[in-house]
């Protein structure tokens, strides 16, 4: 992911420090520990080249990239529906290959009916996307709705018309990109309407865009885009924050939590992962899954 990249010598100098506490999660949290509140941490996509002889076994080819990914995470930020749209048939071949696991696919919606022109009047567009993705039944994550940077604030009401014109049976998160958004009036309407319409508010943690992790939660879910820096010492930092204010929010009643690992250089992501979730099994009391290196897991952050 691009968005909000720096270059690695400004890092040093950003304040990653995650917003305090919105007094508008108070009505969303329960105050109240969910015995069954379930977390899910995942990637953008099933595989990089440079997985093979890391995670992947070598020699393993592109196409069976998915059956090994699900052995490492419980979930992903299935990018490729944003580019194309799928029939049922090739969203049951995806989901055979979850072997029955607890696995969750959480797809972007088409680029189609969210980045060319008006959102509205793109029935058929949508119905076909939607017509693909529930193939996907029991293993249909949350559906991840992003609009453009430069798609603004007055564009509202054609958003909000959008968004309530979805069906009410598939969950919905959205992110928005452009700064205006997050400014203090509209950032309150916006969050209430999402609250009011059932749909969640993605956070989006990158290093040259702060305003993006707002940490508002409209649901009692959330849906995060961690873009990390190939393991630079900020990384660390930066997930010892998130695994923080999760623990916070797990214990004031979360239901679900979706958490996405993103870097600008994908190739890393693995190793990043395995340090969220040995200390997010440590610190929350979970036993998540987590990729396994065909060798030694490389040693992190070793200029920290």
């Amino acid at each position: 992911m691009e968005f909000g990249r720096l270059p690695e010598e400004a890092l040093n100098n950003v304040d990653f420090s995650l917003p305090t506490e919105p007094s508008f999660n108070k009505q969303i949290l329960s105050d109240k520990e969910n015995k069954n509140a379930k977390v899910y941490v995942g990637c953008a996509k099933w595989g990089r080249p440079e997985w093979v002889g890391k995670i992947y076994s070598e020699k393993t080819k592109e196409k069976d990239f998915l059956q090994h990914y699900v052995e490492h995470y419980n979930c992903i930020e299935l990018n490729a529906t944003h580019y194309k749209i799928y029939g049922p048939r090739a969203i049951e071949k995806w989901k055979e290959k979850t072997n029955g696991k607890d696995f969750l696919f959480c797809p972007k919606m088409y680029n189609g009916i969210t980045h060319y022109g008006k959102l509205t009047g793109k029935d058929f567009l949508l119905n076909e996307f939607l017509r693909g993705i529930i193939a996907f039944e029991d293993h249909l994550g949350p559906v991840f709705i992003q609009v453009s940077d430069a798609y603004s604030p007055k564009r509202k009401n054609e958003l909000f018309t959008f968004l309530k014109s979805l069906p009410t049976d598939v969950q919905f998160f959205l992110e928005v990109r452009h700064a205006d958004w997050f400014k203090a009036d509209i950032s309150k309407e916006l969050f209430e309407t999402l609250h009011a319409l059932n749909i969640g508010a993605v956070i989006t943690d990158t290093a040259g865009r702060r305003d993006c992790a707002h940490m508002h939660l409209t649901i009692p879910k959330t849906f995060v885009r961690y873009v990390g820096n190939s393991l630079h010492p900020t990384d660390k930092i930066r997930i010892d924050a998130w695994i923080e204010r999760m623990k916070y929010w797990l214990d004031k009643g979360i239901d679900d939590i979706y958490f996405f690992m993103h870097m600008h250089n994908e190739a890393t992501s693995p190793e990043l992962t395995v340090y969220l979730v040995d200390k997010m099994n440590a610190t929350c009391g979970l036993n998540l899954i987590k990729p396994k290196f065909v060798n030694e897991t490389p040693k992190l952050f070793a200029d920290a």
